[in-house]
Order: C-alpha cells, then structure tokens, then sequence
C-alpha cells in the first residue's frame, strides 16, 4: 500500500489513491495510510458477519469513490461472487507465488519444502476462483541455499513494490484491461503474465 501511494505521487503518475478500506479497524495500514494523507476507513467485520451483507457494504463505501480501479493490498477476506461480479475487470490483487503454483497461504514454506529453484509474486485481475484470475505481471527470484520464511518474504515483497504499481499503471493509463477471462496489455492478449527478474 505504501508503494502504491508513493508512486502516485511521481511526477506523471496516472493514478491518485482516493481511499484505503481495511475490514480490521485496529490495521497498522489505515494509521499509515492517513499519516500519507490518504483517507482511510475501518468496515470491520465480525467472524460470524454474513459474508454477503458485509460485501454489500463495502461496495457501497467503495462506490462511494467512484474508482476506476480496487487495488487488494494485504486483504485477506475472499471476496463474494456478486462483489467481484458488480467490480468485474476493476479488481488487481497481488499474489506472493508465481500463480498458478501455490495460491492461499503460506507461500513461502511451502515453495521452500518443495524445493523450488524459483519464487516470486504475481499481479492478477480477481474473479470469483481464489487467486486464479487472469495473470498480469510476474516477478521471479532465484531461492538460495540460505534462505528461509523471513529471508524469502521480505526478497519477494521487494519484487511485489516494483511490479504492483507498474501494474496499476499500465491500467490507469489505459494499456492494461480484462476482456472475457483474458487480461490484455497494449491490445495485445497476454497469453503469459510480463516477466521481472530480481536482476532487472
């Protein structure tokens, strides 16, 4: 989140951030998000709330902004089929694993326990399937010898502040949209995400 609202204010930026939601009011991300100047608000939900009343508030107060784009930064709740279906082609969310190898949780263990030689983050466009949506962009790190949760963690998130606004980018100036199931960047299908690597 901090990422994307700092690259919004480089010069040329094609996006503003207009609001930061969290369904946690005790998030550290909506502190830092009004220390930015963003505005920031708490829908908290209980662990017994109906899924699909509170999604109907959150889309209310979303649409309340009006934006051209929802952007999941560290949102752990899975959103409802009638959430992604009245947001459809307006949703990016950031994935810490080159999808479609190991969606949910604990990413990095299990890419460590497998023994992968390669570990990464992927933006994708968000549908109703759990981190299955259209692929966007990808960045790739090679996992050494030394590394372990904490190490790979915080390699990947460097990866994900460069990738993820890059992303929002290519939306907000138009290069990038979801037409039918398929992502597309300058008119063109992307029939594999763009690649980074750590070298780059």
């Amino acid at each position: 989140m901090r990422a994307l609202i700092e690259r919004s204010r480089d010069a040329g930026a094609p996006y503003t951030v207009s609001k930061v939601f969290s369904d946690k009011a005790d998030a550290a991300g909506l502190e830092l998000a009004r220390n930015l100047g963003i505005p920031a608000q708490a829908l908290a939900a209980a662990g017994t709330a109906d899924r699909d009343a509170y999604d109907r508030a959150l889309a209310a107060a979303i649409s309340d902004c009006r934006p051209s784009l929802i952007v999941l930064a560290g949102f752990m709740r899975i959103l409802s089929a009638q959430f992604v279906t009245d947001f459809a082609g307006r949703i990016l969310n950031i994935h810490p694993s080159l999808l479609p190898k190991f969606p949910g949780l604990h990413t990095h263990r299990r890419v460590l326990e497998a023994r992968e030689p390669q570990h990464g983050a992927t933006v994708h466009f968000v549908t109703e399937r759990l981190d299955s949506g259209p692929p966007v962009i990808q960045a790739r790190i090679a996992v050494t010898a030394n590394d372990d949760e904490s190490s790979l963690a915080a390699r990947v998130q460097t990866q994900e502040h460069r990738i993820y606004p890059l992303a929002v980018r290519w939306f907000c100036e138009g290069r990038l949209r979801c037409n039918e199931g398929q992502a597309w960047l300058d008119d063109q299908p992307l029939r594999e995400p763009v690649q980074f690597t750590d070298a780059e």
